[in-house]
């Protein structure tokens, strides 16, 4: 049987193109084509495709919402993000969202060809530029990860009061300290993740949080 593909993508020259694409393979049947989240959603509901190839940066709802969205109805549901972005936090949003596969645009037709078949029978493919972003933002991700067990629990409290936007003075009233010693630990939380302001030194601590939530 072949894997039936619905493809969601707002620009119409490349949604024509992944059409004809799907429609050329022999193993592939084109399952529709829709231009938003919205006018997707349920029709792919409905018709229950094998893969669906979704846009990240959609009108109205973004991609990875609309992934959330269908991986909820449809579990089963393979799904590889088609796009032309290439950072890695959009990259791991959509892994989180529940997608399995992520190709650029530019990819050659037999590329995204072999990346359903892969991603249907259970693979996880990706564009080699993506492939090393995923490395090296897992690579940043756990750095931080590390340099974050460097903290005592008190610089972890600390960081987690600066987080909330508490001023030096507060977190010396909550935490039964001087303002020095506040000063003292913050130096020390600074050296530790290696950072030099306080924006940096929570970005990093809500980053790691955000990954562990």
């Amino acid at each position: 049987m072949s894997i039936r593909v619905a493809i969601v993508e707002d620009d119409e020259g490349m949604r024509e193109t992944l059409k004809k694409i799907v429609q050329a393979a022999p193993m592939l049947s084109f399952d529709g084509a829709y231009e938003s989240a919205e006018k997707a959603l349920e029709p792919i509901a409905s018709n229950r495709p094998d893969v669906a190839l979704v846009d990240i940066n959609l009108p109205g709802k973004s991609g990875i919402t609309l992934v959330t969205e269908l991986k909820e109805r449809l579990p089963k549901l393979q799904v590889m993000m088609i796009t032309v972005y290439e950072d890695g936090d959009r990259i791991f949003d959509s892994l989180q969202a529940g997608a399995s596969g992520y190709m650029l645009k530019r990819s050659q037709p037999q590329e995204i060809v072999q990346g359903i078949v892969q991603l249907h029978a259970g693979g996880a493919p990706m564009s080699a530029e993506v492939a090393r972003k995923v490395v090296d933002f897992f690579k940043r991700r756990t750095k931080t990860e590390s340099e974050l067990k460097q903290l005592s629990a008190r610089e972890t409290e600390i960081l987690r009061e600066l987080s909330k936007g508490y001023r030096y003075k507060e977190i010396a009233d909550h935490l039964g300290i001087s303002i020095e010693t506040v000063r003292s630990h913050v130096h020390h939380i600074y050296e530790k993740l290696h950072v030099e302001s306080r924006v940096e030194a929570v970005m990093k601590f809500v980053k790691d949080q955000s990954a562990g939530s």
